[in-house]
């Protein structure tokens, strides 16, 4: 069994479209990040970043005792090496595209379209630099993402981890306004990924408090749960 420390954000949806995939069982541990379950010290034992997701396996790679893998991409690639290489090209020059795009998912794709969330959905009223800054980032790694699915059918050229892992995200662009009509090649993809039933399996997984309407309303012990001094104090203690 497979403790998955979750909450549905993009990054949560990445590891049970995996685990999904796999047919590997697994267990979700809903977070309420509203009220600071991910800032209690028994949850910094499972990540010392604090962040979520997380995994436990009660059945690890090379056996032992259970352990703990944080980080979404390292939780992909901890899963496909668990499986056998699943979902990880045999072809050494397609097993480098997918973590060459998979990295660009981690550094690029994610960060910068949740920076664009937080100043479009979250941040105080007036912020047209950060609205600007990272609307524009996140619409140039838009078309990065086209021009390569022009080039294949899938970012490692078949399905793979870094398609997982970038499709949630893409799907997220709803909520920043942005629309996918003007990109056809990541459109045809983002059909053919959201048509496999795993997919729409990890992505129904829901069970945790959603910050999913276009503009929360947050309390200030929310705020400070989610962006503010509760968070840092929590990694200073």
């Amino acid at each position: 069994m497979i403790d998955v420390h979750f909450v549905p954000t993009p990054n949560g949806h990445k590891v049970t479209i995996m685990l999904e995939e796999l047919g590997l069982p697994y267990r979700l541990i809903p977070y309420d990040m509203l009220k600071g379950d991910h800032l209690a010290p028994d949850y910094r034992r499972v990540n010392p970043n604090g962040r979520l997701p997380a995994i436990v396996d009660d059945e690890p790679i090379g056996g032992g005792p259970p352990f703990a893998v944080m980080e979404s991409g390292a939780i992909l690639l901890y899963l496909s090496e668990k499986a056998g290489g699943a979902f990880m090209p045999a072809d050494p020059r397609r097993r480098s595209l997918a973590h060459q795009w998979l990295m660009w998912q981690m550094a690029g794709l994610g960060p910068m379209h949740g920076q664009a969330h937080h100043f479009i959905r979250y941040a105080p009223e007036g912020q047209d630099y950060g609205v600007a800054r990272y609307t524009n980032e996140a619409r140039r790694l838009l078309a990065v993402l086209e021009r390569r699915l022009g080039q294949a059918e899938h970012l490692a050229e078949e399905y793979s981890v870094a398609d997982m892992a970038a499709w949630p995200w893409v799907r997220a662009t709803r909520a920043i306004a942005l629309s996918l009509e003007p990109y056809a090649n990541i459109s045809r993809w983002f059909a053919a990924v959201g048509d496999r039933p795993a997919v729409q399996r990890g992505t129904e997984v829901k069970n945790a408090p959603n910050l999913g309407s276009q503009r929360p309303v947050l309390t200030p012990e929310e705020w400070s749960n989610l962006f503010g001094e509760n968070m840092l104090k929590s990694s200073e203690a």
